[in-house]
């Protein structure tokens, strides 16, 4: 009969078991425990926690991920926030601001405190005096030992160990194994990566750039249309002349020597549309087509273009800066966007398609701040309902357990969240100088994203997905949050980058085909390989860029001889 007993309860204490082996009666009384606990304001949990009745749990807020687990005995207390697969084991004690990963294992009897006492005033009993919080958090796939104790304001990086016992009162690299009082570090589970000395390497690569400049612009240059198109034998683009620009700009400090600035600057003008103020494509690729290249801002102007028209949104981009490199800018403001108005605005950023779409909804938000930036320079004052709107949204609907905007989706994971906020946050925070949400946040979310193989294993890069992580760990980087990881992550990149120069052509914008796939070679137009991995000036313009935001991460960007001033430049283009 007594062991009868005992055997009700454990469960309670082996909590990882209970879907398993508990029976009906038993599951439906942790169910009616769960609807109790989410009637609760700022509690959600996923699907098949389990939180003993036994446990103390007094959450301000608790969000439980899929899988999580709370054992008898736990106390719980403040906010907190824990991914999948998470175990509190008996008597475990989480208290304060704290976040947990995914597949975080608390052993019994530990103490994770995400506050503290002030002792400022030693004429006040210190229980009398305010508390404090820094927070702590704890990284994916990390082992908590029993008995260990990790005090306020502890970051604790992926896949480090921390052994029974230990306490812990600084951050822990990711991959650490540490131990002791306080706590150091044993050993590597994982040891980290560590680039060397970049500065040689990039002297190198900005110096073969330089020496290639000509030879891929002229590789790129249409001479019948008297336009550049991506790479030989591609349809010519709005974006290819802006593209060349930006190249130019970079590698040689000034325009395209194949045509004219002057005819360059007018021809880009005479593009934009006088009543929405956007850029559509060119349309008419014929043989004769030169109708499409008026040099003197009167010759024919697209069709109508609109806000849901993503090549006109990116042109407010690329044409809009390759104007300012070349010392102009577009004639008339962005009326399509200085239309919208606050109100308009608010209803078109919440109907983008956030939940499963971020990178198409950063775009859109990207585009409407670079055209605010245009419009500020042409009316001072005009864009101001709109950018203010807009910036007011994205601080009211930034996740605070991502940074970004969106959710990862099953078949991708994190990449439309992380790429969308990328564009984004480059149209507004980062074009106007704006501090960030949840800045470390953001760093957790693209250390993480960028370890998913589908995206960044070898033969998967391409310059949107690599330039999306560098960009924003660039823009975070001074929180100084996870710098090693940032530094290594950098470093690797930066590895596989330089590899796919191809002199004389420049960069792909995707990584070429591994070994044993069919095709002329990636400099040529004939053979089957994918466009995407034959050189040209847009891979070419994203990847300077990136190489830049890498290197400059390192501390090595000097190195390199050029700073980008368009697209891509570091410094808020609102100064």
């Amino acid at each position: 009969m007594a062991h009868a007993e005992f055997h009700r309860k454990d469960l309670d204490y082996s909590p990882w078991a209970f879907w398993q082996e508990a029976g009906d009666e038993a599951r439906e009384r942790q169910l009616a425990l769960q609807r109790d606990l989410v009637a609760l304001d700022g509690y959600e949990l996923g699907e098949r926690c389990f939180v003993s009745p036994l446990a103390s749990v007094h959450n301000e807020k608790l969000r439980l991920g899929d899988r999580t687990c709370v054992a008898a005995g736990a106390y719980l207390t403040g906010e907190l926030s824990a991914g999948r697969d998470c175990t509190i084991n008996a008597y475990g004690v989480v208290r304060g601001s704290v976040r947990l990963g995914d597949a975080v294992r608390i052993g019994a009897h530990t103490s994770i405190l995400g506050f503290n006492h002030s002792m400022d005033d030693p004429g006040v009993e210190v229980f009398r005096q305010p508390l404090t919080s820094a927070g702590i958090t704890i990284g994916n796939d990390v082992w908590v030992g029993s008995h260990v104790v990790v005090l306020d304001g502890v970051t604790v990086g992926d896949r480090a160990v921390l052994a029974a016992g230990a306490v812990v009162t600084k951050d822990v690299p990711a991959g650490a194994v540490v131990g002791g009082n306080p706590a150091r570090l044993l050993r590597w589970r994982v040891r980290p990566e560590t680039p060397g000395d970049p500065v040689g390497e990039l002297e190198a690569f900005g110096a073969r750039a330089r020496a290639s400049a000509q030879e891929l612009l002229d590789r790129a240059w249409d001479p019948r249309r008297g336009l550049f198109a991506d790479r030989p034998g591609a349809a010519v683009t709005v974006r290819a002349q802006c593209d060349a620009v930006e190249i130019a700009d970079l590698l040689l400090g000034g325009p395209p020597g194949q045509r004219p600035a002057a005819e360059q600057v007018a021809w880009l003008r005479g593009r934009q549309d006088p009543v929405s103020g956007l850029v559509g494509e060119i349309t008419d690729d014929s043989a004769d087509g030169l109708v499409d290249v008026p040099v003197d801002g009167d010759g024919p102007r697209p069709g109508t273009a609109g806000l849901d028209d993503p090549q006109a949104l990116y042109h407010v981009l690329c044409a809009g800066y390759a104007l300012d490199l070349l010392g102009s800018a577009f004639p008339e403001p962005v009326h399509a966007v200085g239309r919208l108005g606050a109100d308009g605005l608010l209803r078109s950023v919440a109907a983008l398609p956030w939940a499963d779409r971020a990178w198409h909804a950063g775009a859109w938000v990207d585009a409407v701040g670079t055209a605010c930036h245009w419009n500020r320079r042409a009316a001072p004052g005009s864009e101001s309902p709109v950018l203010e709107a807009l910036s007011g949204w994205l601080l009211t609907h930034a996740d605070p357990d991502t940074g970004l905007w969106g959710r990862r989706t099953p078949a991708e994971g994190l990449l439309q969240p992380v790429n969308g906020f990328y564009r984004a946050s480059r149209g507004t925070f980062a074009q106007f100088g704006l501090p960030l949400p949840y800045p470390e946040r953001v760093i957790d979310t693209v250390l993480q994203h960028v370890r998913d193989p589908r995206w960044f294993a070898p033969g998967r890069y391409n310059a949107c997905n690599v330039l999306d992580v560098a960009h924003p760990l660039w823009l975070t980087r001074g929180t100084g949050y996870r710098a090693e990881e940032v530094t290594a992550v950098a470093g690797r990149l930066l590895g596989v980058v330089l590899k796919q120069w191809v002199d004389g052509a420049g960069f792909a914008f995707a990584a070429p085909p591994l070994p044993g796939r069919a095709g002329s070679g990636p400099v040529g137009p004939a053979g089957n390989w994918p466009a995407e991995t034959v050189p040209g000036l847009q891979g070419t313009e994203m990847w300077l860029s990136v190489v830049w935001l890498l290197a400059d991460l390192l501390g090595g960007a000097g190195a390199l001889g050029y700073r980008p001033r368009g697209v891509h430049r570091p410094e808020p283009a609102a100064l």
